[in-house]
């Protein structure tokens, strides 16, 4: 009987724990529901920032003392978060008769606009002189929240953010903002803003210190560098040189600044903290082109050749109707404007039936800067070849040169891989003398130019033309590469590559004159593809009473590749009657 009732109660035990788990516990809290009743102006911004909508495990308080501690706290969050977009006398309620459901209701009021700005300069800035009451009066135009708009605290920052930006660019590398004051008129909704600036003294440029370079020369980053000792500090300017030395290949990062202690105005020192790139890379590559077929590529880079920082670029390039081997040595710039390189190659072609091969070396100086809107880039080059060149059905001639040449090219474009506004302009000259190792005398001259004009939303008309000529008795002594051939991808589609040309037994050679023109349309009808419609002319001749221009018309297709737009055009040559497919990039400087 007594194991009976034990075994009874302790049944009745675990039956009772098993309810007592199960039942709710008496006087739990429920979560607290808070609906917003709100104007779209202000509603994104309660909604996204309130603590009582956002907080999912929110529970009403029991004590009536915490509930009302909440419900201050809510508005005085409303307060907060309104007064950011100018909002400065809101209504807020807070329906607490539900006590599960409250609902929160804001009328914002009127968005208070600024009345007046008053921006005062300290320090170097705000002395007497006609330049600094030009520089101040420039600062204060450009101040971005001017009377009459709405005063949003993002908008108060960032126009003092710019403020001080816009001072310490240029000479005050240390201005800071010394006070600034919104004062607040609610019952008028307006708002008084006041800044000032203290500029600190004037900075000017000292030496450059580098700092990372292991294996690179230690005066390499001065020789790209046009930065002058004792000149005021320029932001722009640093930048710039950041920018130069981060297309150089030698080096893998750079910052460049100066530290703004006002102790150091006198004489900062410009910092530059780089880290070196791998000096050594071999490469492989391979393509097409409807010009020379298809293309297989092996090379070789040294970016610190002997551990002196010249940059060695070395390849061999086997193509279908062309094959070439060359290496150039590239020196560091001097004064950061001028650049020299030697070089040589060697090139072997069969093309519309005649063979060609060149073997050449050569010195070069190129000197790029950039203008308003663009870029010109020039080059002065030495170059001693010899060519050796078979026409089909004639005869092997061999012909020797000392040119001296020219080129001069302004880029001024919206975009340098898709460009849809603005153009190019390249020029050339160059030429040879009997008296100094060439077999002939003759100056070749040579222009292009191509606009891109914007069509509609995002079309684009784009012009092209060209033109040389070869000033010399005859064409013959001069090689190849000082006449003309014309005709494939980028001059005249719907003709052979260098097919327009001079006819000489069974093969086309150059000739001392050369005019091309072109006009396409492209249409861009989703970012990345588009569809092009085109109209090419032009030849090559070595008489000028018989010049006769060739027609080719045609469309294609584009893709906007990162390397830029790829073509594929079906092109109708007018005087071949025939069909030709033209493939390669569509935009070429």
């Amino acid at each position: 009987m007594t194991a009976y009732r034990a075994r009874a109660f302790g049944e009745g035990l675990l039956l009772a724990l098993c309810l007592a788990l199960l039942a709710p516990v008496a006087g739990a809290q429920q979560p607290l529901r808070v609906a917003l009743d709100a104007p779209d102006s202000v509603r994104p911004l309660l909604e996204r920032h309130l603590r009582i909508l956002h907080r999912s495990d929110q529970i009403l308080p029991e004590a009536r003392a915490d509930r009302l501690a909440l419900a201050r706290r809510t508005r005085r969050e409303v307060a907060d978060l309104l007064a950011t977009e100018g909002y400065f006398s809101p209504e807020v309620r807070l329906d607490r008769e539900d006590a599960d459901d409250w609902k929160l209701t804001v009328v914002p009021g009127t968005p208070a606009k600024v009345a007046a700005v008053d921006v005062q300069f300290d320090g170097a800035l705000g002395g007497e002189g006609e330049a600094l009451a030009a520089r101040r009066a420039e600062l204060r135009k450009a101040w971005a929240l001017v009377a009459g708009q709405v005063f949003r605290q993002s908008a108060w920052d960032d126009a003092k953010r710019r403020l001080l930006d816009e001072v310490a660019a240029r000479d005050y590398a240390a201005a800071r903002i010394a006070d600034s004051r919104a004062e607040v008129d609610p019952e008028s909704a307006t708002v008084r803003l006041s800044v000032t600036v203290d500029s600190g003294p004037p900075f000017f440029l000292g030496p450059i210190e580098v700092s990372g370079l292991k294996h690179l020369p230690p005066d390499l980053v001065q020789r790209f560098s046009t930065l002058q000792p004792g000149r005021p500090f320029n932001q722009d300017e640093l930048l710039a040189l950041q920018s130069t030395l981060q297309n150089v290949p030698q080096l893998a990062s750079v910052v460049v600044d100066v530290e703004r202690d006002p102790a150091l105005a006198a004489a900062v020192p410009v910092r530059v903290q780089v880290t070196e790139a791998r000096s050594r890379q071999l490469g492989f590559g391979a393509g097409y082109s409807s010009n020379t077929g298809f293309r297989g590529e092996i090379s070789w880079r040294d970016v610190n050749l002997f551990g002196r920082g010249w940059e060695l670029a070395s390849a061999l390039r086997i193509e279908q109707l062309r094959q070439t081997v060359f290496a150039d040595v590239f020196l560091p710039p001097t004064g950061g404007t001028h650049r020299d390189s030697v070089g040589a190659a060697a090139e072997r072609s069969t093309v519309e039936g005649l063979t060609l091969s060149t073997q050449a070396v050569g010195v070069a100086r190129t000197n790029k800067r950039s203008v308003t809107g663009g870029s010109i880039d020039t080059r002065l080059a030495l170059r001693l070849q010899q060519e050796e060149r078979k026409p089909d059905g004639g005869e092997t001639t061999r012909r020797k040169a000392l040119t001296l040449n020219w080129s001069w090219t302004r880029r001024a474009v919206d975009d340098a891989l898709d460009p849809r506004r603005g153009d190019v302009l390249q020029l050339e000259i160059g030429g040879g003398a009997r008296a100094l190792l060439s077999d002939q005398n003759f100056v070749r001259l040579y222009g292009r130019y191509v606009r891109y004009v914007p069509m509609a939303t995002r079309d684009v008309l784009i012009l092209r033309a060209e033109g040389g000529a070869t000033l010399a008795k005859s064409r013959d002594g001069v090689p190849q590469d000082f006449l003309f051939r014309t005709g494939g991808t980028q001059t005249v589609r719907g003709y052979a590559y260098q097919s327009l040309g001079v006819r000489e037994a069974d093969a086309t050679v150059g000739g001392r004159y050369l005019a091309t023109a072109s006009a396409e349309y492209v249409h861009w009808f989703r970012p990345q593809w588009g569809a092009a419609a085109f109209v090419d002319m032009g030849n090559a001749a070595d008489d000028r009473d018989t010049f006769e221009l060739k027609q080719g018309y045609g469309v294609g297709a584009r893709w906007k590749s990162p390397a830029g737009p790829i073509a594929l055009d079906v092109a109708w040559g007018q005087a071949d009657q025939r069909l030709r497919l033209h493939f390669g990039i569509a935009v070429a400087f």
